[in-house]
Formats: structure tokens, sequence, C-alpha cells
């Protein structure tokens, strides 16, 4: 899983899996779900991320996985 925020747009994408979307819901005002061909969610894209998430605190809690950060 992979969350990537742009600033020069807002948007915060949350992808939740190396398989490419095929399709995409928007649920919310400017929150789009994507599926893959399996119909599995693949990513969410979230616009103007700024005003709808809190990002000054990230907390990861019992992750089975490695944690890598790349600085901006």
């Amino acid at each position: 899983m992979k969350l990537n925020y742009f600033p020069e747009t807002d948007s915060l994408y949350i992808d939740l899996s190396d398989r490419a979307s095929v399709e995409s819901r928007e649920v919310s005002e400017g929150i789009v779900l994507d599926y893959d061909a399996d119909g599995n969610l693949s990513g969410i894209d979230i616009d103007n991320a700024s005003t709808k998430v809190d990002m000054a605190d990230l907390t990861l809690s019992r992750l089975p996985g490695r944690v890598h950060t790349v600085a901006a």
C-alpha cells in the first residue's frame, strides 16, 4: 500500500495494490474508488485532501509488513 500526496492538485491517492484499475466510482464528492479487473478495490483518490483528511499526523499500528518512508 502506498500513500501519495500531490500538493499541486491537493489530492491524496491511496494505492492499495499493484493491479491496474479498470473502473472508477465516485462515492462522495471528490472521493473516487478504483477497482481492478476482478472487482477488487485497488485505490482511493481524494480530491481537496487537505480539507478532508488530517495529514499532519500519520499513525501506523500493528502492520504486518515493513514501513518505507520517502522524503518529500
